[in-house]
């Protein structure tokens, strides 16, 4: 590794401490990846702004690639959608019913309820707002400690139930280099690792809490859990912020046509998506793209997902006429969320990666891994776990470094889908415990809690399930 690479390695070093001290991760990774590109430049033989010209180039065209807008977006606007109709907490309040009545299965239902969830609602801090009005209190009245009632909701929004929906970015990251359509990915390569993930992790945390509650006091929570190093919770406001609990009474009868809602997407894209013999029926291309010359144009997959959430935001409406008016602002409200807030972090991310790439730290990993093939897998989930649990990001974990992984995997004989799939399980988890990911600070503000408690409570439990997943992987079980 050159000059190029100690410096990508130094400036990546203090891009960690920016981070963790709290400045913004997309201010942090661009001007990063700016400084290691002129480095590099700086140590090229020719061509002196040739790094720093590769990296301009991509931010361009990342912030323009409709792989990742026209998903995101319209999967951010039906999002908003569901919360503004109402239909996400009719979908909660469906889950939740049989839990009601059996308190030692609330933990792990808890955790299920909120993996289901965020399937098809994605956003990790979204799925935290749909279901955390509902949880709390049940949970509260229950007994538990509102510490555990934050780590089952940061667990079960966050541990990767949206890597099982097509539109996921992640997916939409890794399918940019391999090809491979997202439905394939969720049909082929996630299921195994997700559940894997899913099942550790909660069995974990559930006899975990039987610890946790047993040194819990009787009141509320001790002071260090129940508020953040400022004395204060933390939290988003604004249209994500929470509506007041209201358990009990007409404001949970379930409405089974909302709950439906949010499931339609889903439902349409299985149903309409991947290989001809799992098709059930197929979506003109006109109503996609119009394709040249008979070719199927790489374009139909990203436009088929869009266009499933735009059936869902028209069943919403007709499901909640009431509320028909106000659908279509709420959408491009969530979709100019998802611009500013998801796409925005995966265009950052991706110039570091370019800049980590020209700097020569990619070829460096791709060294390590030919010397020791066995590496790729645990490296594959690890490193994007560390990565994702100081940026706070799994989608800008997932986007910087699938590219490290890439070329080894296909020099050495890895299916790349397969290792793709290692990166985003790794990148959910290491979200999922850092204290200053966007859905830990959501669980802390709904819970009273504090975001680092949270994310302590949540590591062993995502560690062990790691650690098993890699086992698997490595032993060719999964």
């Amino acid at each position: 590794m050159g000059l190029a690479g100690w410096v990508a390695v130094a400036v990546a070093v203090v891009a960690v401490v920016l981070v963790v001290r709290g400045w913004d991760v997309r201010l942090v990774l661009l001007s990063a990846s700016l400084v290691i590109a002129s480095a590099a430049g700086l140590t090229a033989d020719a061509g002196r702004l040739g790094p720093l010209a590769a990296v301009v180039r991509e931010f361009l065209a990342t912030f323009s690639n409709e792989k990742f807008v026209v998903p995101i977006c319209s999967a951010m606007g039906f999002a908003y959608v569901l919360r503004y109709t109402g239909c996400e907490r009719h979908l909660v309040l469906l889950l939740v019913k049989p839990l009601r009545s059996v308190r030692w299965l609330l933990i792990p239902g808890v955790v299920l309820v909120g993996f289901l969830v965020n399937i098809p609602v994605i956003s990790q801090t979204s799925t935290a707002v749909c279901i955390g009005p509902v949880v709390v209190p049940l949970m509260r009245a229950a007994g538990y400690s509102m510490a555990t009632i934050g780590a089952c909701l940061l667990l079960g929004a966050s541990v990767g139930g949206e890597l099982l929906n097509p539109g996921a970015p992640e997916l939409l990251t890794v399918s940019a280099r391999t090809k491979v359509e997202t439905l394939t990915q969720v049909r082929n390569y996630l299921p195994q690792l997700v559940f894997t993930q899913l099942a550790v992790a909660g069995m974990v945390v559930w006899v975990m809490s039987i610890w946790w509650e047993r040194k819990s006091p009787s009141h509320l929570g001790r002071e260090d859990d129940l508020l953040s190093p400022d004395g204060k919770t933390h939290g988003g406001g604004g249209p994500l912020t929470p509506h007041p609990a209201t358990p009990g009474g007409e404001g949970d009868r379930i409405n089974y046509a909302k709950a439906f809602v949010p499931v339609v997407p889903i439902a349409l894209l299985f149903a309409s998506g991947g290989p001809d013999e799992y098709r059930l029926f197929k979506i003109p291309d006109d109503w996609v793209i119009l394709s040249k010359d008979g070719k199927s144009d790489p374009a139909y997959s990203s436009r088929l997902i869009g266009l499933a959430m735009l059936v869902g935001v028209l069943v919403a409406m007709v499901v909640t006429p009431g509320k028909a008016r106000g659908c279509v602002k709420h959408f491009f409200d969530g979709a100019g969320y998802g611009f500013a807030n998801i796409v925005s972090l995966i265009v950052t991310a991706t110039c570091f990666g370019k800049a980590i790439e020209v700097a020569g730290l990619a070829t460096a990993v791709s060294r390590v891994i030919a010397r020791a093939p066995d590496l790729m897998q645990p490296l594959a989930a690890l490193v994007p776990l560390g990565f994702a649990a100081v940026c706070g990001s799994g989608m800008a974990s997932t986007q910087s470094l699938y590219t490290f992984f890439y070329d080894p995997a296909v020099q050495h004989g890895h299916d790349p889908t397969a290792v793709g799939a290692m990166v985003a399980i790794g990148s959910a988890a290491g979200r999922t415990m850092s204290p200053v990911a966007a859905v830990t600070l959501m669980c802390a503000t709904l819970t009273g809690t504090n975001p680092f408690t949270l994310a302590r409570r949540v590591a062993v439990p995502l560690l062990v399930g790691i650690a098993v997943v890699i086992a698997l992987r490595v032993g060719g079980l999964i």
